[in-house]
Parts: C-alpha cells; structure tokens; sequence
C-alpha cells in the first residue's frame, strides 16, 4: 500500500542495489553531474512525460470533426440538464 506523501521535508530515501548504485554513479560522472542532480533530473523528466501522457487526449479526425461541431452546434438542452441547472445555487 503506497504511503501518503509528507510535506515537511524535502527528502526522498531510495533503496537500491549496489549494481544500480553503481551505474548511476557511471552515468551521473559521464554526465559531469553529481547523483542528486542526475537523479532528479530524470525522475522529473519521466514524470513530466508521465503525467503527459495521463492528461492528454488524442481525438481521431472524425472526433475532432464531432467534438467542433458540438462546440459550434451544441444540442439543445433536455429536461435532466435544465433540472440540473436549476439546481444549481445562485451566484452573487
């Protein structure tokens, strides 16, 4: 089960085998960096992309035809929505 995030620090701890340790310490030199800073900079370059990739929404040519004329020409609206925005509270 993941462990809910603290906010009081600026510390992450890693677990990891000497073998991994030791290409990034390869790398993290190659790249005239120290680990810190190497690791970092690719942990938020994939979660970058990550997230990316989780928010982004590729339509096909024929949704995106559907979706401008639904913006242009919305339908009309039906009992459940007027209901709903009745529903809604004021606005001052």
């Amino acid at each position: 089960m993941p462990r809910a995030a603290v906010d009081d620090n600026k510390r992450i701890a890693l677990r990891v085998r000497p073998a991994d340790k030791a290409l990034i310490m390869r790398a993290a030199a190659f790249a005239q960096s120290d680990m810190t800073t190497f690791i970092l900079q690719a942990a938020v370059r994939e979660a970058r992309s990550v997230v990316e990739e989780h928010e982004r929404v590729e339509l096909t040519e024929r949704d995106s035809r559907l979706v401008r004329e639904l913006l242009e020409n919305p339908p009309a609206p039906n009992a459940k929505l007027r209901k709903a925005a009745r529903a809604l509270p004021e606005r001052s």
